[in-house]
């Protein structure tokens, strides 16, 4: 009886795991589904994108809840193939579910596991073909592929030089492995069609300038300073009032509070600033309508409640420095820029601010849709995008994709299979079979027939042919390196090791026990 609630617990870890897996299954590749999620404060989310699907599901079940964080940390790791792992993930303890009911130890089972991840990686090295950061093709190819099953793969044409563009304008050529996609900003504004998305070389702001008193909204040669303190009369720091009794009294605060602000502004335009990007404070109004008044009469522009976090990517960009306080305000600090201007964007207005001297090496990308829903997934798809080509500039092999790795893996690790001898031999041919999930997965996707499909791949695969896959466009099976479906190495063998590694951890759990 011991042994049968050990296997009760594994069936049932395996069983709800599994259905997550089933869940995604229907979204892979370019022909793939894509889900509505729904959540209880009315926000709808239409996505394509497996870490997206997993990590608004609410999952209670211990092992469910392993495969999302799988799909996570595939998504911290590549970036895209975040469907792919989970489904394999699926495959894998499917066939574990049939090896332990023959019989097969969980541990033994769990090793075989972690050779054969080992020995994938190798299969899928040997497939690689190197690339050089300078070919842009081959980065907007893997790019566009990436793009493809998503809800806006019709734009991949547009997004995928784009998000190729905005990548190598931020890899530094100091530091040629490292890509931080901190510094590609994208910002979202409703309106035009996903076609109007654009690469700025230069700064968006997602407000307006502010138009009290008729301040200029459009600067050229601007100098630019972006500061920390507020321009505004001070305030004691302690809670206390100040009990007015005359009016000459009344007229000598306010015209103190007039001199104090009139010597700010005074100081400010004499640097030769004429645009302000004034951080947003906690403590106070960063500026009062005097102040703005003031400004607006020193023909200087003003951007108010700029966000905390984005000064560093502001500074960064406009290669100046944050000022904190006004006795610091000296020209060294500001940045320069030829021009600065408001544009109309939709409902709204933002500030843009282009040809900016000695620019730090960041990007911004405006991206634009006809509603909330397409534009959130144009935000995660140019995610994707973006992380496909990270991959790429730390692992500089490209890899055929159409599942063609998968079937290529699947093979040589069943030939590998005759090899071993005892039970690691059979659970080895087990798993290698489960690979052939995502191939059979694709063409069941795009409406084909999985089990012909498969078998002549590996019928093609048999005779020599690495890079055929299923060309999910025309419907049969072609060279896919002709057909331009690549994808980074990273990806699959991220996957393979990631999907690898929980399920092993999976099976070796045999028991819950829930501690109040």
């Amino acid at each position: 009886t011991d042994t049968k609630r050990r296997d009760d617990v594994r069936g049932a870890n395996i069983a709800s795991a599994r259905s997550v897996a089933d869940a995604v299954r229907t979204s892979l590749g370019p022909r793939g589904m894509d889900k509505m999620i729904s959540s209880g404060d009315q926000e709808v989310i239409i996505t394509n994108d497996g870490a997206t699907i997993l990590s608004r599901m609410s999952l209670l079940q211990p092992a469910a809840r392993m495969l999302a964080e799988l799909s996570r940390s595939q998504d911290a790791a590549a970036g895209d193939g975040t469907t792919t792992v989970v489904v394999i993930a699926g495959a894998l303890l499917r066939r574990a579910q049939s090896l332990l009911a023959a019989g097969a130890h969980p541990t033994a089972a769990a090793d075989s596991l972690h050779r054969l991840a080992a020995r994938a990686v190798q299969v899928l090295e040997g497939m690689a073909i190197p690339i050089e950061l300078t070919d842009r093709d081959s980065l907007v190819k893997s790019a566009s592929t990436a793009l493809n099953s998503k809800v806006v793969s019709q734009y991949s044409g547009l997004l995928a030089p784009l998000a190729v563009d905005a990548a190598l304008s931020v890899v530094d050529p100091a530091h040629p492995e490292l890509l931080d996609l901190r510094d590609i900003r994208i910002i979202k504004k409703l309106g035009g069609t996903v076609d109007d998305t654009e690469l700025v070389r230069g700064l968006i702001f997602d407000k307006k300038a502010s138009h009290a008193a008729g301040g200029p909204s459009r600067i050229e040669n601007a100098k630019i300073a972006v500061i920390q303190f507020q321009i505004s009369p001070p305030k004691t720091d302690i809670e206390q009032s100040v009990i007015v009794s005359d009016y000459a009294q009344m007229d000598r605060i306010l015209r103190e509070e007039r001199n104090y602000i009139l010597g700010m502004v005074k100081k400010i335009k004499a640097s030769g600033c004429n645009v302000l990007l004034i951080q947003k404070s906690i403590l106070r109004d960063a500026v009062t309508e005097l102040s703005l008044h003031y400004l607006a009469k020193a023909k200087i522009l003003v951007v108010k409640d700029v966000e905390r976090d984005e000064i560093e990517f502001i500074t960064k960009t406009l290669n100046c420095l944050p000022i904190a306080n006004i006795e610091h305000f000296r020209e060294d600090k500001l940045g320069y820029a030829d021009v600065v201007e408001e544009v109309s964007a939709g409902d709204g207005k933002i500030v843009k601010i282009t040809g900016i001297r000695d620019m730090g090496r960041t990007a911004t990308v405006l991206v634009r849709g006809s509603n909330q829903l397409v534009i959130d997934e144009a935000d995660r798809s140019l995610h994707d995008a973006l992380c496909v080509i990270r991959c790429l500039v730390n692992k500089r092999f490209l890899i055929a994709g159409g599942g063609a790795p998968e079937i290529e893996m699947s093979m040589q690790l069943a030939a590998w299979s005759k090899e071993l001898h005892g039970m690691e031999s059979y659970c080895i041919k087990e798993f290698a079979d489960a690979l052939e999930v995502i191939p059979y997965t694709l063409a069941e996707n795009a409406g084909l027939n999985p089990i012909a499909i498969v078998t002549e791949l590996r019928n093609r695969h048999a005779k020599g042919e690495k890079n055929t896959g299923i060309n999910v466009r025309k419907g049969q099976i072609t060279n896919i390196l002709e057909e331009n479906v690549v994808q980074p190495l990273l990806v699959s063998t991220s996957a393979i090791s990631l999907a690898c590694e929980c399920v092993r951890m999976i099976l070796k759990i045999d028991d819950i026990v829930t501690v109040r």
